[in-house]
Protein backbone atom coordinates (compact mmCIF):
# COMPACT_ATOMS: atom_id res chain seq x y z
CA UNK A 1 0.00 0.00 0.00
CA UNK A 2 1.44 3.20 -1.19
CA UNK A 3 0.85 6.69 0.57
CA UNK A 4 0.73 10.14 -0.95
CA UNK A 5 3.77 12.28 -0.24
CA UNK A 6 3.17 15.31 2.51
CA UNK A 7 2.78 17.96 -0.06
CA UNK A 8 -0.10 16.56 -1.97
CA UNK A 9 -1.75 15.39 1.15
CA UNK A 10 -1.39 19.14 1.93
CA UNK A 11 -2.74 20.32 -0.94
CA UNK A 12 -5.73 18.27 -1.13
CA UNK A 13 -6.66 19.50 2.62
CA UNK A 14 -6.29 23.06 1.88
CA UNK A 15 -8.76 22.10 -1.10
CA UNK A 16 -11.29 20.70 1.20
CA UNK A 17 -10.87 22.63 4.10
CA UNK A 18 -13.00 24.98 2.76
CA UNK A 19 -16.29 23.18 2.04
CA UNK A 20 -16.07 21.41 5.05
CA UNK A 21 -16.03 24.55 6.86
CA UNK A 22 -19.25 25.49 4.77
CA UNK A 23 -20.93 22.40 6.00
CA UNK A 24 -19.68 22.80 9.08
CA UNK A 25 -21.17 25.81 10.33
CA UNK A 26 -24.90 24.87 8.28
CA UNK A 27 -24.90 22.47 11.02
CA UNK A 28 -24.17 24.51 13.45
CA UNK A 29 -26.52 27.13 12.56
CA UNK A 30 -29.59 24.42 11.90
CA UNK A 31 -28.85 23.15 15.59
CA UNK A 32 -29.18 26.66 17.18
CA UNK A 33 -32.28 27.13 15.01
CA UNK A 34 -33.50 24.25 15.92
CA UNK A 35 -33.15 25.01 19.82
CA UNK A 36 -35.34 28.16 19.55
CA UNK A 37 -38.05 26.62 17.04
CA UNK A 38 -41.00 25.52 19.20
CA UNK A 39 -43.46 23.10 17.54
CA UNK A 40 -46.75 23.90 15.80
CA UNK A 41 -50.45 24.04 17.82
CA UNK A 42 -52.79 21.99 16.45
CA UNK A 43 -55.97 21.21 16.83
CA UNK A 44 -59.84 22.37 16.22
CA UNK A 45 -59.85 26.44 15.77
CA UNK A 46 -56.31 26.25 16.81
CA UNK A 47 -56.03 29.71 15.27
CA UNK A 48 -51.91 29.28 15.20
CA UNK A 49 -52.47 25.81 12.71
CA UNK A 50 -52.24 25.23 9.59
CA UNK A 51 -53.79 22.04 9.59
CA UNK A 52 -57.56 21.57 7.69
CA UNK A 53 -59.24 21.68 11.33
CA UNK A 54 -57.12 25.06 12.71
CA UNK A 55 -58.02 28.33 12.25
CA UNK A 56 -54.75 30.14 10.69
CA UNK A 57 -56.74 31.12 7.30
CA UNK A 58 -59.39 33.30 9.08
CA UNK A 59 -56.65 35.20 11.06
CA UNK A 60 -54.58 35.88 8.54
CA UNK A 61 -58.02 37.62 6.37
CA UNK A 62 -59.12 39.28 9.47
CA UNK A 63 -55.37 40.93 9.69
CA UNK A 64 -55.44 41.84 6.51
CA UNK A 65 -58.99 43.81 6.73
CA UNK A 66 -57.25 45.85 9.47
CA UNK A 67 -58.66 43.79 12.93
CA UNK A 68 -56.28 43.53 14.94
CA UNK A 69 -56.49 39.42 16.33
CA UNK A 70 -54.79 38.72 20.06
CA UNK A 71 -54.52 35.16 21.17
CA UNK A 72 -55.51 34.18 24.64
CA UNK A 73 -54.92 31.18 26.04
CA UNK A 74 -56.62 31.89 29.50
CA UNK A 75 -59.54 34.19 31.22
CA UNK A 76 -57.53 36.97 32.51
CA UNK A 77 -56.04 37.14 29.37
CA UNK A 78 -58.64 37.34 27.37
CA UNK A 79 -61.15 39.76 29.58
CA UNK A 80 -57.33 42.44 29.39
CA UNK A 81 -57.96 41.99 25.58
CA UNK A 82 -61.71 42.46 25.33
CA UNK A 83 -62.43 46.25 26.35
CA UNK A 84 -63.72 48.68 24.21
CA UNK A 85 -65.79 47.19 20.94
CA UNK A 86 -63.64 43.68 20.16
CA UNK A 87 -65.07 40.54 19.81
CA UNK A 88 -64.45 37.44 21.35
CA UNK A 89 -64.38 34.64 19.61
CA UNK A 90 -64.58 31.60 22.33
CA UNK A 91 -63.58 27.86 21.36
CA UNK A 92 -63.55 24.82 23.38
CA UNK A 93 -65.57 26.62 26.24
CA UNK A 94 -65.88 23.12 27.83
CA UNK A 95 -62.45 23.88 29.20
CA UNK A 96 -63.68 27.07 31.25
CA UNK A 97 -65.39 26.79 35.19
CA UNK A 98 -68.78 28.25 35.95
CA UNK A 99 -66.42 30.94 37.71
CA UNK A 100 -64.70 31.90 34.54
CA UNK A 101 -67.91 31.81 32.38
CA UNK A 102 -69.73 34.22 34.84
CA UNK A 103 -66.58 36.67 34.22
CA UNK A 104 -66.56 36.79 30.90
CA UNK A 105 -70.79 37.16 30.98
CA UNK A 106 -70.63 40.04 32.67
CA UNK A 107 -68.18 41.75 30.54
CA UNK A 108 -69.09 44.24 27.97
CA UNK A 109 -67.28 42.50 25.13
CA UNK A 110 -69.60 40.89 22.48
CA UNK A 111 -69.19 36.86 22.40
CA UNK A 112 -69.16 34.72 19.12
CA UNK A 113 -69.64 31.10 21.09
CA UNK A 114 -68.63 28.48 18.76
CA UNK A 115 -70.81 25.40 19.77
CA UNK A 116 -70.95 25.93 23.87
CA UNK A 117 -71.81 23.65 26.50
CA UNK A 118 -74.57 23.78 28.25
CA UNK A 119 -73.67 25.46 31.11
CA UNK A 120 -71.65 28.19 28.76
CA UNK A 121 -74.89 28.36 26.67
CA UNK A 122 -77.06 29.27 29.87
CA UNK A 123 -74.57 32.02 31.16
CA UNK A 124 -73.35 33.60 27.95
CA UNK A 125 -77.01 32.99 25.92
CA UNK A 126 -79.62 33.23 28.58
CA UNK A 127 -83.23 31.91 27.41
CA UNK A 128 -81.31 30.29 24.30
CA UNK A 129 -81.39 26.04 24.10
CA UNK A 130 -80.19 23.88 21.86
CA UNK A 131 -83.00 21.58 20.01
CA UNK A 132 -81.22 19.32 17.39
CA UNK A 133 -78.52 18.56 15.29
CA UNK A 134 -78.23 18.32 11.84
CA UNK A 135 -74.74 17.85 10.79
CA UNK A 136 -73.15 18.48 7.07
CA UNK A 137 -75.63 20.71 5.71
CA UNK A 138 -75.42 23.99 4.32
CA UNK A 139 -78.68 26.21 4.66
CA UNK A 140 -79.52 29.64 3.37
CA UNK A 141 -80.05 32.57 6.41
CA UNK A 142 -83.82 33.00 5.73
CA UNK A 143 -83.13 35.72 8.08
CA UNK A 144 -83.09 39.38 8.31
CA UNK A 145 -79.75 39.49 9.80
CA UNK A 146 -78.00 41.70 7.72
CA UNK A 147 -74.35 39.33 8.82
CA UNK A 148 -76.05 36.43 7.25
CA UNK A 149 -78.09 38.07 4.37
CA UNK A 150 -75.03 39.03 2.89
CA UNK A 151 -72.98 36.06 2.72
CA UNK A 152 -75.63 34.09 2.08
CA UNK A 153 -75.67 30.18 2.53
CA UNK A 154 -72.73 29.05 5.06
CA UNK A 155 -71.63 25.68 6.48
CA UNK A 156 -73.63 26.26 9.89
CA UNK A 157 -75.56 22.99 9.78
CA UNK A 158 -74.21 22.20 13.25
CA UNK A 159 -76.01 22.17 16.42
CA UNK A 160 -79.49 24.45 16.26
CA UNK A 161 -80.38 26.26 18.97
CA UNK A 162 -83.89 28.15 20.00
CA UNK A 163 -85.07 31.16 21.49
CA UNK A 164 -82.54 34.34 21.13
CA UNK A 165 -83.26 38.08 19.59
CA UNK A 166 -82.79 37.20 16.28
CA UNK A 167 -81.59 33.60 14.31
CA UNK A 168 -80.77 32.30 10.99
CA UNK A 169 -79.64 29.16 9.30
CA UNK A 170 -82.51 27.19 9.77
CA UNK A 171 -81.36 23.50 11.01
CA UNK A 172 -83.26 20.17 12.34
CA UNK A 173 -86.37 22.27 13.73
CA UNK A 174 -83.90 25.22 15.51
CA UNK A 175 -81.36 27.94 13.99
CA UNK A 176 -77.60 27.57 13.21
CA UNK A 177 -76.94 30.84 14.49
CA UNK A 178 -78.55 32.63 16.99
CA UNK A 179 -78.09 36.24 18.71
CA UNK A 180 -79.00 37.16 22.00
CA UNK A 181 -78.65 40.41 24.30
CA UNK A 182 -77.05 39.76 28.19
CA UNK A 183 -78.46 42.10 30.45
CA UNK A 184 -75.28 44.54 30.64
CA UNK A 185 -76.21 45.28 26.86
CA UNK A 186 -73.44 43.51 24.84
CA UNK A 187 -74.86 40.66 22.27
CA UNK A 188 -73.94 36.93 22.44
CA UNK A 189 -73.75 35.39 19.15
CA UNK A 190 -74.04 31.20 19.24
CA UNK A 191 -72.65 29.22 16.22
CA UNK A 192 -73.78 26.06 16.38
CA UNK A 193 -70.75 24.22 13.53
CA UNK A 194 -66.77 24.85 13.39
CA UNK A 195 -66.83 24.11 9.99
CA UNK A 196 -66.51 28.25 8.63
CA UNK A 197 -64.21 29.29 11.29
CA UNK A 198 -61.51 26.13 9.70
CA UNK A 199 -58.73 26.15 6.90
CA UNK A 200 -60.48 23.83 5.21
CA UNK A 201 -64.25 24.98 4.91
CA UNK A 202 -63.13 28.93 4.98
CA UNK A 203 -63.32 29.02 1.41
CA UNK A 204 -66.62 27.30 0.75
CA UNK A 205 -69.97 28.97 0.34
CA UNK A 206 -70.19 32.34 2.45
CA UNK A 207 -68.27 30.77 5.08
CA UNK A 208 -65.52 33.58 5.10
CA UNK A 209 -68.48 36.60 4.36
CA UNK A 210 -70.27 35.30 7.12
CA UNK A 211 -66.98 35.42 9.81
CA UNK A 212 -66.19 38.53 8.32
CA UNK A 213 -69.44 40.30 8.58
CA UNK A 214 -69.58 39.21 12.09
CA UNK A 215 -66.33 41.14 13.19
CA UNK A 216 -67.52 43.96 10.98
CA UNK A 217 -63.85 45.22 11.16
CA UNK A 218 -63.64 44.76 14.86
CA UNK A 219 -60.66 43.49 16.89
CA UNK A 220 -60.78 39.73 17.46
CA UNK A 221 -59.66 38.38 20.58
CA UNK A 222 -59.51 34.55 19.97
CA UNK A 223 -60.24 32.93 22.82
CA UNK A 224 -59.45 29.44 22.78
CA UNK A 225 -58.52 28.04 26.69
CA UNK A 226 -55.25 25.80 27.39
CA UNK A 227 -56.49 22.38 28.41
CA UNK A 228 -56.53 22.47 32.52
CA UNK A 229 -53.81 21.41 34.36
CA UNK A 230 -53.84 19.00 36.76
CA UNK A 231 -53.14 19.70 40.59
CA UNK A 232 -53.19 16.04 41.34
CA UNK A 233 -54.90 12.74 40.54
CA UNK A 234 -57.31 10.82 42.71
CA UNK A 235 -57.37 7.09 43.68
CA UNK A 236 -60.65 4.77 42.96
CA UNK A 237 -61.63 5.08 46.21
CA UNK A 238 -61.26 8.99 46.04
CA UNK A 239 -64.14 9.24 43.54
CA UNK A 240 -66.13 6.95 44.76
CA UNK A 241 -69.53 8.87 46.81
CA UNK A 242 -69.51 9.11 50.46
CA UNK A 243 -72.66 7.04 51.17
CA UNK A 244 -70.79 4.08 48.84
CA UNK A 245 -67.75 4.00 51.14
CA UNK A 246 -69.82 3.76 54.00
CA UNK A 247 -71.53 0.73 52.66
CA UNK A 248 -68.22 -0.88 52.60
CA UNK A 249 -68.41 -1.34 56.77
CA UNK A 250 -72.10 -2.90 57.12
CA UNK A 251 -71.01 -5.47 54.27
CA UNK A 252 -67.52 -6.57 55.71
CA UNK A 253 -69.07 -7.19 58.82
CA UNK A 254 -71.91 -9.28 57.15
CA UNK A 255 -69.13 -11.28 55.33
CA UNK A 256 -67.30 -11.77 58.74
CA UNK A 257 -70.39 -13.31 60.23
CA UNK A 258 -71.34 -15.61 57.22
CA UNK A 259 -67.68 -16.68 57.62
CA UNK A 260 -68.26 -17.55 60.94
CA UNK A 261 -71.43 -18.75 61.00
CA UNK A 262 -70.28 -21.26 57.61
CA UNK A 263 -67.18 -22.41 59.93
CA UNK A 264 -69.11 -23.75 62.58
CA UNK A 265 -70.78 -25.96 60.43
CA UNK A 266 -67.90 -27.41 59.05
CA UNK A 267 -66.75 -29.85 61.79
CA UNK A 268 -63.07 -32.14 61.74
CA UNK A 269 -63.28 -34.90 58.81
CA UNK A 270 -64.87 -37.92 59.90
CA UNK A 271 -63.40 -41.05 58.43
CA UNK A 272 -65.80 -44.33 56.69
CA UNK A 273 -65.26 -47.66 56.88
CA UNK A 274 -65.75 -49.50 53.78
CA UNK A 275 -68.50 -51.90 53.67
CA UNK A 276 -66.23 -54.25 51.36
CA UNK A 277 -63.06 -55.03 51.57
CA UNK A 278 -61.87 -56.08 47.59
CA UNK A 279 -58.21 -57.94 47.32
CA UNK A 280 -56.32 -56.58 44.97
CA UNK A 281 -55.87 -60.04 43.18
CA UNK A 282 -59.44 -60.34 43.23
CA UNK A 283 -59.59 -57.00 40.99
CA UNK A 284 -56.85 -58.13 38.34
CA UNK A 285 -58.70 -61.41 38.26
CA UNK A 286 -61.70 -59.44 37.49
CA UNK A 287 -60.69 -56.93 34.99
CA UNK A 288 -58.50 -60.24 33.12
CA UNK A 289 -61.91 -62.24 33.28
CA UNK A 290 -63.21 -59.29 31.49
CA UNK A 291 -60.50 -59.31 28.63
CA UNK A 292 -61.14 -62.86 28.41
CA UNK A 293 -64.71 -62.57 28.08
CA UNK A 294 -64.30 -59.87 25.25
CA UNK A 295 -61.30 -61.24 23.93
CA UNK A 296 -59.67 -58.38 24.21
CA UNK A 297 -56.11 -59.69 23.69
CA UNK A 298 -55.08 -56.54 22.35
CA UNK A 299 -55.66 -54.68 25.68
CA UNK A 300 -54.74 -57.38 27.78
CA UNK A 301 -51.51 -57.20 26.32
CA UNK A 302 -50.68 -53.47 26.20
CA UNK A 303 -51.62 -53.46 29.86
CA UNK A 304 -48.88 -56.12 30.40
CA UNK A 305 -46.29 -54.28 28.85
CA UNK A 306 -47.39 -50.57 29.81
CA UNK A 307 -46.64 -52.00 33.29
CA UNK A 308 -43.77 -53.89 33.32
CA UNK A 309 -41.97 -50.74 30.75
CA UNK A 310 -42.93 -48.63 33.80
CA UNK A 311 -41.32 -51.08 36.95
CA UNK A 312 -38.28 -51.52 34.04
CA UNK A 313 -38.04 -47.46 33.63
CA UNK A 314 -37.94 -47.10 37.28
CA UNK A 315 -35.63 -49.99 37.75
CA UNK A 316 -32.59 -48.58 35.35
CA UNK A 317 -32.71 -45.20 36.94
CA UNK A 318 -34.98 -43.09 34.07
CA UNK A 319 -37.27 -40.19 34.27
CA UNK A 320 -40.81 -40.14 33.75
CA UNK A 321 -40.29 -38.58 30.03
CA UNK A 322 -38.09 -40.80 29.15
CA UNK A 323 -39.13 -42.26 25.40
CA UNK A 324 -39.41 -46.15 24.33
CA UNK A 325 -35.84 -46.30 22.41
CA UNK A 326 -33.95 -44.96 25.80
CA UNK A 327 -35.81 -47.40 27.98
CA UNK A 328 -35.40 -50.36 25.74
CA UNK A 329 -31.82 -49.11 25.00
CA UNK A 330 -31.56 -48.83 28.76
CA UNK A 331 -33.23 -52.16 29.95
CA UNK A 332 -30.58 -54.13 26.86
CA UNK A 333 -27.67 -52.72 28.57
CA UNK A 334 -28.49 -54.08 31.80
CA UNK A 335 -29.48 -57.63 30.56
CA UNK A 336 -27.07 -57.81 27.78
CA UNK A 337 -30.60 -58.80 25.10
CA UNK A 338 -30.49 -56.87 21.64
CA UNK A 339 -32.31 -53.87 22.12
CA UNK A 340 -34.46 -54.16 18.97
CA UNK A 341 -35.70 -57.57 20.60
CA UNK A 342 -36.59 -55.52 24.45
CA UNK A 343 -38.17 -52.80 22.47
CA UNK A 344 -40.56 -55.32 20.56
CA UNK A 345 -41.14 -57.40 23.41
CA UNK A 346 -41.99 -54.24 25.80
CA UNK A 347 -43.80 -52.00 23.28
CA UNK A 348 -45.20 -54.55 20.57
CA UNK A 349 -44.31 -54.51 16.79
CA UNK A 350 -45.29 -51.18 15.01
CA UNK A 351 -47.33 -52.69 12.73
CA UNK A 352 -49.36 -54.65 15.64
CA UNK A 353 -51.60 -58.01 15.66
CA UNK A 354 -47.72 -59.79 17.48
CA UNK A 355 -50.55 -61.55 19.88
CA UNK A 356 -52.97 -63.37 17.51
CA UNK A 357 -54.68 -65.94 20.17
CA UNK A 358 -54.25 -66.77 24.13
CA UNK A 359 -51.41 -68.97 23.67
CA UNK A 360 -49.36 -66.10 22.58
CA UNK A 361 -50.56 -63.45 25.35
CA UNK A 362 -49.48 -66.34 27.97
CA UNK A 363 -46.06 -66.39 26.02
CA UNK A 364 -45.95 -62.97 26.27
CA UNK A 365 -46.53 -62.64 30.16
CA UNK A 366 -43.93 -65.63 30.46
CA UNK A 367 -41.47 -63.44 28.51
CA UNK A 368 -41.65 -60.06 30.06
CA UNK A 369 -41.59 -61.84 33.30
CA UNK A 370 -38.06 -63.60 32.52
CA UNK A 371 -37.19 -59.65 31.51
CA UNK A 372 -37.86 -58.64 34.40
CA UNK A 373 -36.16 -61.53 36.33
CA UNK A 374 -32.74 -61.02 34.46
CA UNK A 375 -32.96 -56.95 35.80
CA UNK A 376 -33.72 -57.79 38.90
CA UNK A 377 -30.82 -57.87 41.18
CA UNK A 378 -29.01 -61.36 41.94
CA UNK A 379 -30.20 -62.43 38.24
Amino acid sequence: MTTAPPSQAGARWRRARGPIAVVAVLVLLSFVVSLGARPERTGSLEPEATTPEGSRALVNILEEQGSEVTVARDSAAALDAASGDALVVLAASHRLTRGELERLAASDADVLAVRPTGPALRLLAPGVEMVGRGDDVTPEPECRLPAARAAGAADAGGESYSGGDSGCYPVDGGEGLVVAERPDGAATTVLGATAPLTNERLGREGNAALMLNLASGRDVVWFLPDVPAQSGQSTVWDLLPLPLRWSVVPLGAALVLLALWRGRRLGPLVTERLPVVVRAAETTEGRARLYAARRARDRASAALRADTAERLRTAVGLAADADADAVAAAVALRTGDDPAQVRRLLYGAPEGGDVADDAALAALADDLDRLEGRLSPGA
